[in-house]
C-alpha cells in the first residue's frame, strides 16, 4: 500500500491510459490505495484540476486536459460521422434523415437511415427540438451538438463514442395522419386523448368537427378473416358532443403541433364504447395504421380469375394429382399455403414433396392487387378475426389449397438419404389435388394410435408415420449443425362467444407441428440455396450474429444462476472495483471488449438450452437468451441465419400471407422459365444429366438489387408492425380479463428489474405486470450487479427469476398496465 500520494503519481497513471476517464474509486484501485486515503486523493485531484492539468467532467470523471474535446455549438453531420472534433462545415450539410421514436414525456430519438460513425446510438431530440413531428414520422434532423459519451469508457488508445443531439428541421413523411383515442367533451373545448402514449398531446376538436362526415355511424365488427368493416348505422340521429363523451373515435389531424400550438383534428369515425364487442380490434387496427379496407379495383381484380383450373394450364405443369397430398394446419385456419407428401423408397431414401400455393400466378407485378399486397406486407392475425394481405376471393378461394379440388402450386421435390442429407432436388410449377384437410390434432391422434382417428384416416396413416420418421431425422440433423430451438411456452387465449377473454392455457406443440416446421425449413433452404447458386439477386431471410455487448450482458446475468454460454471472449480488460455496498457478496467487475467481433456460434446457445431443459431457471434464462439475439429480417444480401445455423435461408412457403414469399416465388418462377420450366440439381450444386436447362448460363435478374433492398426494409417494418399490433390486442384482452380479478392473489416470476421496481409474469396466466419499489415494505434499492432489488433495512432481496406471490392492486386502462404488490 502507498503511504503518500503525489501529483506525479496521478499524472503518470493518466499518461499511461490516454483517453481514459477515471472515477475516484477506480483511481484508488489502480493506485493501490486504502479507503482512508480518499481525502488525500481528492486533494491532489483538486490541485491538478486548478492547475488545468486534468479536467473533471459533469459525471465526476477525471481525464487529462489534453484529451478534452473542443466544444463547439453547432457541429456538422459530416464531422460527427467521422467522429472528430473539428466541426466547421456549413449548416446545409449538418443534417441526417431517419425515423422518430417519440416518448410520452415529449422528447424522442431519431433512428438514422445510415448509422453515424463514432456512435452506435440514435440522435437524441429534446422536447423543444421535436417541432411538429410525431412518433413514427420520417424526419430530417440537424445535428446541433456532439460530445463524448463517457457513460461507456473507451479501451486504451481508442476515442470515446459520441452522443449526438439534434433538432427536427422538417417532416418528410407523416406516420400519424389519423389518431385513434378517447373523446372527451368539455365546456370550454372538446378534445381527444390518443391511445398512442408516445403522442404527448391532447388533440383539440373544434366545434362542428365532432361528427364524422356522412352522418352518425360506428364501425361494426369486421367479418371473420375479412378486410372490410361491415359498418352499421348505430343511431338514427346525430350524437351530441356530450353523448360522445368517453367514446372511442378516429381523428384526422388538420393541424400538427408546434411551439405553443396544440394539434387540432376532426372526427372521421366513431368506433363506439371501449367495452363494446370488437372495438378493441378496431382500436389496434387504427393505432398501428393497418390497411384494412380493400379498394374497389383491388376487389374487382381478385374476383376476376375463375375459381377452377383450365385444362390448358394443367398441361403446362407437372402433374402431382396422383399422390395423396394433404394440408396440415390449425383447427381455425381457412387459408392453406402448403401441402406435403412423403414416400420412403426401398433404398432407404425419402422423397419429400412440398407444394406451395402459386399466388404469383394470380397476383401479377404492378397490378392494384400487387400494390395493395405490398402496402400490407403481411396478414395480421387477431384471436377472433384477421386482416388479410389478399382479399378472401384469393386467400380463401382459388389460391388456397382446399381439399378435393385442383390447385396450382410451385413445388419443391427433395430426395433425402437416411441421415437427412440432400441427394437431389427438383423445382417446378405443378398442379395438385389435396386428398384431405388435416389438423395438427388429427395427425397427432393418428400417430398416437387412437382408434377413431386411425379408422377415419386409414388410407393416410402410413404416410403420416413416414412423415414423422423424416421429420425426426431432419430435426436431428439440424441439432447437429447447431440450430437453436427455444421451446418457450406460448399462451393460448380462451374466449367466449362475445370475444371476451375467459382464460389462458399453454398452447400445445405436438409432433404434427414439428413435421410441418421441418418440411417448410427444408423447402425454404432448398430454394434459397438454388437461387444463390444461380447468382440471381433474391430476398433472403437473415438473422445476424448477436451483438457482443448483448452477449456479455446475458453472460453476467447467467453467471448469477451458475450458467454460462461458454463463449471465449477475446481481449477483455477487467477492472476490479470494490463493492459499493457491504451487502453485495461479490466484487463488481467492469468488462469491456476491445474488438467488436466475438467467437459466438449457435452451438453455444444450443448447449445452454439443453442444459436448462427441465430446470427451474429454464423459463427466465431462455427468455433472456432470446432477448440477447438480434431480430430476424429480410434483406437482399445473404448474411445467413444464426438461430437456424443455416448459411442460406429465405421465406418461400407462405405467399398467401407474406409479401416476401410472393417476391421469392416471382424470382424463382422467372429463373425456371429461363431454364426451360423446371430445375433439377444434385446436392453438390451441379445439374443432373436429366436437367432441361444448360449449365453455366446466369439467368437474367427479374428484380434489381436496389428494389430488393427497398422491399427488405418495407417488409421487415410491416412484419414488426403486425407483431406489435397482435401483441397489443392480446394485452387489451388481458387487461379486460384482469379487471374482474382486482385484489386477487397470484403466483408470479420476476422477469426483469429496473430502478423503479420489477416486472412479474403470472405463472398460470402469462400476464405481465409491474411491482413498484414504493409498494414494498421498507427501503429497497435496485442493484444491477446483483440483478436484484435489495432491502436497506434487512437481508431481504428480490432476484431475477425468483418466484413470488403477488396481489393485483391497480389497473391503468389507458396505458394497458397492471400494478401488483408482494404478499408476505
Amino acid at each position: 500500500m502507498r503511504e503518500e500520494l503525489s501529483q506525479d503519481d496521478v499524472l503518470s497513471l493518466f499518461r499511461k491510459n490516454p483517453g481514459r476517464a477515471f472515477r475516484l474509486r477506480e483511481l484508488m484501485v489502480e493506485l493501490d490505495l486504502r479507503s482512508s486515503q480518499a481525502r488525500g486523493v481528492r486533494r491532489v485531484l483538486h490541485e491538478l484540476v486548478r492547475a488545468r492539468q486534468i479536467i473533471r467532467s459533469q459525471n465526476d470523471r477525471f481525464l487529462l486536459a489534453s484529451e478534452r474535446p473542443r466544444r463547439l455549438a453547432a457541429p456538422t453531420a459530416k464531422d460527427v460521422v467521422a467522429g472528430v472534433d473539428r466541426l466547421n462545415r456549413s449548416p446545409a450539410k449538418n443534417t441526417a434523415t431517419g425515423r422518430l421514436v417519440g416518448h410520452r414525456d415529449g422528447y424522442g430519438f431519431v433512428v438514422p437511415d445510415a448509422p453515424l460513425e463514432g456512435t452506435d446510438q440514435d440522435i437524441f431530440i429534446p422536447r423543444d427540438g421535436v417541432g411538429s413531428a410525431l412518433h413514427g414520422d420520417r424526419v430530417e434532423v440537424q445535428v446541433v451538438r456532439a460530445r463524448p459519451d463517457w457513460r461507456t469508457r473507451p479501451a486504451a488508445g481508442e476515442q470515446p463514442k459520441l452522443r449526438v443531439e439534434g433538432r427536427v428541421v422538417r417532416v418528410l413523411d407523416r406516420a400519424q395522419k389519423t389518431v385513434v383515442g378517447e373523446f372527451r367533451a368539455d365546456a370550454r373545448a372538446n378534445f381527444v386523448l390518443p391511445y398512442e402514449r408516445r403522442i404527448p398531446f391532447e388533440i383539440v376538436i373544434p366545434r362542428g368537427q365532432e361528427r364524422p362526415p356522412g352522418g352518425p355511424s360506428r364501425a361494426g365488427r369486421q367479418r371473420q378473416f375479412g378486410g372490410e368493416s361491415e359498418g352499421r348505422r348505430h343511431e338514427a340521429r346525430a350524437l351530441t358532443a356530450r353523448e360522445m363523451d368517453h367514446m372511442i373515435v378516429d381523428v384526422e389531424l388538420t393541424q400538427f403541433p408546434g411551439p405553443g400550438v396544440q394539434p387540432r383534428g376532426r372526427v372521421i369515425e366513431i368506433l363506439g364504447s371501449r367495452e363494446d364487442f370488437g372495438v378493441d380490434v378496431e382500436i389496434v387496427i387504427r393505432k398501428f395504421h393497418l390497411p384494412h379496407r380493400f379498394r374497389a379495383e383491388v376487389l374487382s381484380e381478385a374476383e376476376a380469375p375463375p375459381q377452377y383450373i383450365s385444362e390448358q394450364e394443367r398441361k403446362s405443369r407437372r402433374d402431382f394429382r396422383q399422390f395423396p397430398i394433404v394440408t396440415i394446419d390449425g383447427e381455425t385456419a381457412k387459408d392453406f399455403d402448403d401441402a406435403v407428401y412423403v414416400e420412403r423408397r426401398a433404398d432407404g431414401h425419402y422423397v419429400l414433396q412440398v407444394h406451395i400455393a402459386d399466388v404469383a400466378h394470380y397476383v401479377r407485378p404492378g397490378t392494384a392487387l400487387d400494390r395493395e399486397a405490398r402496402l400490407r406486407g403481411t396478414s395480421v392475425y387477431f384471436p377472433d378475426r384477421a386482416v388479410p394481405m389478399l382479399p378472401l376471393e384469393l386467400s380463401n378461394g382459388i389460391c388456397s389449397l382446399n381439399p378435393q379440388v385442383d390447385r396450382l402450386v410451385l413445388s419443391v421435390v427433395m430426395e433425402l438419404d437416411s441421415e437427412g442429407r440432400m441427394v437431389e432436388c427438383e423445382m417446378a410449377p405443378g398442379v395438385i389435388h389435396s386428398a384431405e384437410r388435416m389438423t395438427y390434432t388429427a395427425v397427432r391422434d393418428v400417430l398416437a394410435g387412437e382408434a377413431a382417428a386411425l379408422e377415419r384416416y386409414a388410407g393416410l396413416a402410413e404416410n403420416f408415420r413416414q412423415m414423422e420418421e423424416l421429420a425426426r431425422i431432419l430435426n436431428r440433423r439440424r441439432e447437429q449443425r447447431g440450430s437453436i430451438d427455444f421451446d418457450l411456452p406460448e399462451p393460448e387465449i380462451e374466449f367466449d362467444r362475445m370475444g371476451r377473454m375467459v382464460g389462458v392455457a399453454r398452447s400445445e406443440r405436438n409432433i404434427a407441428h414439428r413435421i410441418i416446421e421441418e418440411f417448410m425449413l427444408a423447402a425454404n433452404e432448398s430454394v434459397a440455396g438454388y437461387l444463390e447458386r444461380q447468382g440471381v439477386p433474391a430476398l433472403y431471410r437473415i438473422h445476424e450474429k448477436p451483438d457482443p455487448k448483448k452477449v456479455l450482458e446475458f453472460e453476467a446475468i447467467a453467471a448469477t444462476f451458475g450458467y454460462s454460454l461458454g463463449v471465449k471472449i477475446p481481449s477483455i480488460e477487467r477492472h476490479r472495483v470494490r463493492a459499493r455496498d457491504a451487502r453485495e457478496r461479490y466484487p463488481r467487475f467492469h468488462a469491456e471488449l476491445r474488438k467488436d467481433d466475438l467467437e459466438i456460434t449457435p452451438h453455444h446457445y444450443q448447449r445452454l438450452t439443453q442444459r436448462l431443459e427441465g430446470k427451474p431457471e429454464e423459463r427466465i434464462l431462455s427468455y433472456l437468451m432470446l432477448r440477447s439475439l438480434k431480430q430476424a429480417r429480410y434483406a437482399e444480401e445473404n448474411l445467413g441465419h444464426f438461430a437456424l445455423a443455416a448459411g442460406t435461408y429465405t421465406h418461400f412457403t407462405s405467399p398467401i400471407r407474406r409479401y416476401p414469399d410472393l417476391i421469392v416465388h416471382r424470382i424463382l418462377k422467372a429463373v425456371l422459365e429461363q431454364k426451360g420450366g423446371r430445375a433439377r440439381y444434385r446436392a453438390s450444386g451441379s445439374m443432373s444429366p436429366g436437367s432441361s436447362h444448360p449449365v453455366g448460363r446466369q439467368p437474367i435478374a427479374p428484380i434489381s438489387l436496389e428494389e430488393l433492398r427497398a422491399l427488405g426494409i418495407e417488409t421487415s417494418e410491416a412484419e414488426r408492425r403486425a407483431q406489435e399490433a397482435e401483441r397489443e390486442l392480446l394485452e387489451l384482452k388481458k387487461i379486460a380479463f384482469m379487471a374482474e380479478r382486482m385484489g386477487e392473489e397470484f403466483d408470479g416470476l420476476i422477469i426483469s428489474l429496473i430502478k423503479q421496481g420489477f416486472f412479474v409474469e403470472l405463472t398460470d396466466l402469462f400476464v405481465e405486470g409491474f411491482v413498484p419499489l414504493d409498494s414494498l415494505e421498507g427501503r429497497y434499492v435496485y442493484r444491477e450487479t446483483m440483478q436484484a432489488v435489495v432491502s436497506r433495512d434487512s437481508k431481504r432481496a428480490f432476484r431475477l427469476g425468483e418466484r413470488i406471490r403477488v396481489r393485483l392492486d391497480r389497473i391503468d386502462r389507458t396505458g394497458n398496465k397492471l400494478e401488483f404488490s408482494v404478499i408476505g
